[in-house]
């Protein structure tokens, strides 16, 4: 049964940085890809980051380009959101999921793509930037 497992969240101020670690196990495909979504309070969830598996392409929204940074631990399995510069815009319940069809999407179009395309998810970790 494959599982993903966030960790990192938090209060922060802004302008503080925070980073996230999802720990994948019981992952079988060497091919897919693992992402960032968010969803603040009375917003729809919306992709933030991608890397795919071979390659390592990643991709980001416009909003968190120059600000957040995703990288992968191949060995442990484990892919990280390195968040700087964060603003209380970035407030939100923070997901990764993990989509073995997303990686055609993540390395063709350098996008997320739909949340459909993710077949696991974690059960997200809160992050709140605020004075």
């Amino acid at each position: 049964q494959l599982q993903l497992v966030e960790s990192g969240g938090g209060l922060v101020q802004p302008g503080g940085s925070l980073r996230l670690s999802c720990a994948a196990a019981g992952v079988t495909s060497d091919y897919y890809a693992i992402g960032w979504f968010r969803q603040a309070p009375g917003k729809e969830r919306e992709a933030v980051s991608c890397i795919s598996s071979l390659g390592g392409t990643t991709t980001y929204a416009d909003s968190v380009k120059g600000r957040f940074t995703i990288s992968r631990d191949s060995v442990n399995s484990t892919v990280y959101l390195q968040m700087n510069n964060l603003k209380p815009e970035d407030t939100a319940v923070y997901y990764c999921a993990l989509g073995v069809g997303a990686i055609v999407r993540v390395v063709t179009t350098l996008q997320c793509g739909p949340e459909h395309e993710y077949d696991y998810w974690g059960q997200g970790t809160q992050v709140t930037v605020s004075s």
